[in-house]
């Protein structure tokens, strides 16, 4: 009895490792395959020539510009880091259906599960690349805003001014690492959207189909009055809306990591808000996410599961 359950457990290592590998493999190839992609390139490549033409213009804001800069560059960050993660998920699945590629992947001793969820591996990869890439360069455009738009000189020799003016650099830094972190959530999230879509429907659907999904996850937080309603038709539809579209406001910071006044060290001005609340509130973010990923990733597993891999179906 002992050799015999020590027998199956190795079996079950085995199978468990198998099924890790051919999933690694599988989003090895699909990550490689999606920054290969000249579209990916060329937004990439505009999203860093926006932010550095952005970085030398004034914001008129009295004194806020840096703030503004901030803003304006996640909204290019995420804008751009979507469109290349929407156009190399349709590339990767809904094309390789289309053109039997995929038949031809599955005929190999690999599961539906695996191939999806490689494949969402694979772009999820791409799309935290082309975060980190972006990211850095809007880090870096920060950090070089900082002296002229509070007025402060990078050669003075002045120890107060010196050290307000890292101060001032690290207070905006610390808001950026955790705005960033949650941009490539929202973006992980509407991929996982994303790749259940591709599974059916083309580049055509996917795209505004997304992208309302956006829009509409972003209005989930006005859902309130609806819910509170009297009517309980009213209120069962809100709910259901609520549950089902992304509550996107759970990776929206900005209040306090962008706009407001983040306190680092034994130094934080009262009014201030602690890096800590932040980090807190994403770490929420990213419970949030993993299972909002799941279950979009189990709607797709279940459609891929009756799609046909011939092609020349929806």
């Amino acid at each position: 009895m002992p050799r015999t359950f020590h027998a199956s457990q190795s079996r079950e290592t085995r199978r468990d490792t198998s099924l890790m590998y051919r999933t690694w493999v599988i989003a090895r190839h699909t990550f490689i395959e999606a920054i290969s992609q000249p579209i990916y390139s060329l937004l990439l490549g505009l999203g860093s020539a926006l932010l550095v033409i952005f970085m030398f213009l004034p914001f008129f804001t009295l004194g806020e510009d840096t703030v503004m800069f901030k803003s304006v560059g996640l909204d290019i960050v995420l804008l751009l880091v979507l469109l290349t993660t929407l156009f190399a998920t349709s590339r990767s699945i809904h094309e390789e259906i289309e053109d039997r590629t995929m038949l031809t992947l599955m005929s190999k001793p690999v599961s539906r599960f695996e191939v999806l969820m490689g494949k969402y591996l694979g772009l999820s990869g791409s799309a935290l690349l082309g975060m980190a890439i972006l990211g850095v360069l809007l880090c870096l455009c920060t950090w070089y805003r900082v002296p002229g738009d509070y007025q402060l000189s990078n050669r003075s020799i002045d120890e107060r001014e010196v050290t307000n003016l890292l101060n001032l650099r690290n207070a905006h830094l610390a808001g950026l690492y955790p705005s960033l972190l949650l941009t490539w959530l929202q973006v992980s999230v509407l991929a996982a959207i994303s790749v259940a879509i591709s599974t059916r429907f083309s580049l055509v659907v996917n795209l505004p189909a997304v992208i309302m999904i956006y829009i509409a996850g972003n209005l989930t937080r006005f859902l309130g009055d609806a819910l509170s309603n009297d009517n309980p038709l009213l209120r069962w539809f809100g709910q259901g809306i609520a549950t089902l579209l992304p509550f996107l406001e759970v990776f929206d910071l900005r209040k306090y990591a962008v706009y407001g006044q983040i306190g680092i060290g034994d130094n934080a001005a009262a009014n201030s808000t602690p890096i800590g609340f932040i980090w807190q509130n994403t770490g929420v973010a990213v419970l949030y996410a993993g299972f909002y990923i799941a279950f979009a990733l189990t709607v797709g597993l279940l459609i891929f599961r009756r799609r046909e891999l011939g092609g020349n179906e929806g």
